[in-house]
């Protein structure tokens, strides 16, 4: 049998025919896969954009609330989260905000169609914050990516008119800066009344120091500014410093140098990534280190509480590796305690005492509780009688004497001074 017949006998066989028609469709279906496969990352690369904001990111939740005030309204497949928000009466307010749910959603912005695929790794933790790691992905047609830039500049925009009037408050945790508490209604700077001329030197040195950034770079001097404000407690250091934030539209970093697990390495990064326009401030930096000259006794006492030290502290500060672009805000009941080294121009700007009410501060608060007809001659009277006493009292006693007669006459207010240290 020649080959031709051969094949010709194979062409009339049924089950090879058919073998052949499946075998061909097969292989048809194979190269339409692997050539839609090859279109589609094709059309990925070149003709569609995408962005992956991972939850880490400091622009993620801004992103989640864009798509809560964009893109919820498009979507039926939503998640809550709720808020709660201080009023300025004092009560809690909840608020149900509904955003897009993981999975996969579509909406427009502007005349452009975005798919947002909101995904979740169950297995996964961020460990900084305890919560599922989580990403958005936006994908657009086209390969401009100032759609992108425009939508997280929209959200920006957005979270910092949601916090327009308020002073945001932060604590460490862990290696990051988080939230703390409510945003706080920003406290008038007035509404502290320090000794004459205090509050001025200060605000204006800030001031100066956030206008003339190049002053600095110009002369090479490391562009860092510390302040140190040291008196008595209760007469206003923490509040003052609360109210200069709000004047100045900054956040406030609270930093605890005696927090368990707290190291040098840690302190360091803190300070480099702290938000942006914000007051670090270390409180009652006594309580966390004392001076060297003190006894071994004591610095034996204080050494086992954390594990930051003194010369670790000191390198953050004013070190090679310390961060630039900075303001430190400390405070303390006990200037003499502090070592020499700590408060040294280069790592304190400018000390500050803010101490017992003086004739200005008793004038001053008295005309701030109690308006009306003579106020000015009361308020003399009373400074009088206060000074007639001899003893020193402190804003927070004087403040808390007011509140107590706050619906009573200046006569009786007057009359009744001796009683401030006994009511407060």
């Amino acid at each position: 049998m020649t080959v031709g017949e051969y094949l010709s006998g194979l062409g009339d066989n049924p089950y090879f025919g058919a073998g052949f028609g499946l075998f061909s469709l097969g292989a048809a279906a194979a190269i339409a896969r692997k050539s839609l496969q090859g279109a589609l990352i094709i059309l990925r690369r070149h003709c569609l954009i995408s962005l992956e904001v991972p939850c880490r990111d400091k622009s993620y939740q801004w992103l989640l609330q864009w798509m809560t005030v964009k893109g919820a309204k498009q979507t039926q497949h939503l998640s809550v989260e709720t808020s709660f928000s201080l009023k300025e009466t004092g009560h809690v307010k909840t608020k149900y905000d509904f955003i897009p749910s993981i999975g996969t959603h579509f909406f427009r912005y502007g005349r452009t169609w975005i798919k947002v695929e909101r995904s979740r790794e169950q297995h996964t933790l961020d460990l900084h914050m305890g919560v599922p790691w989580e990403t958005v992905t936006l994908t657009a047609v086209g390969n401009d990516k100032t759609i992108y830039f425009d939508i997280l500049e929209e959200a920006r925009h957005m979270a910092l008119k949601q916090h327009e009037g308020k002073t945001l408050m932060y604590t460490a945790a862990g290696s990051e800066w988080r939230a703390f508490g409510h945003p706080r209604r920003k406290r008038p700077i007035k509404s502290v009344v320090l000794d004459d001329g205090v509050s001025n030197r200060i605000l204006d040195d800030c001031k100066e120091f956030i206008d003339n950034p190049t002053w600095y770079t110009e002369r090479g001097i490391p562009y860092r500014r510390g302040y140190l404000l040291y008196g008595p407690p209760g007469c206003g250091k923490s509040s003052y410093i609360t109210a200069l934030a709000g004047e100045l539209e900054f956040a406030i970093c609270v930093l605890n140098l005696s927090e368990r697990g707290l190291t040098d390495d840690r302190l360091n990064h803190l300070l480099s990534v702290a938000p942006q326009q914000s007051i670090i401030l270390l409180e009652d930096i006594d309580a966390a280190f004392v001076s060297r000259e003190d006894t071994v006794q004591q610095k034996a006492a204080y050494e086992g509480l954390n594990r930051v030290t003194f010369s670790g502290l000191l390198n953050c500060l004013d070190g090679v590796a310390s961060t630039e672009a900075r303001m430190v805000f400390m405070t303390t009941n006990y200037l003499e305690r502090l070592d020499p080294a700590l408060i040294r121009p280069g790592r304190v700007d400018l000390k500050e005492y803010v101490g017992y009410s003086s004739p200005h501060q008793l004038r001053q608060m008295f005309l701030r509780f109690y308006q009306g007809q003579n106020a000015e001659t009361f308020a003399e009277q009373f400074v009088e009688k206060m000074l007639s006493f001899n003893k020193p009292a402190s804003p927070a006693q004087v403040q808390g004497y007011f509140m107590f007669y706050k619906n009573s006459s200046m006569e009786e207010v007057i009359a009744n001074a001796s009683k401030l240290w006994t009511l407060t």
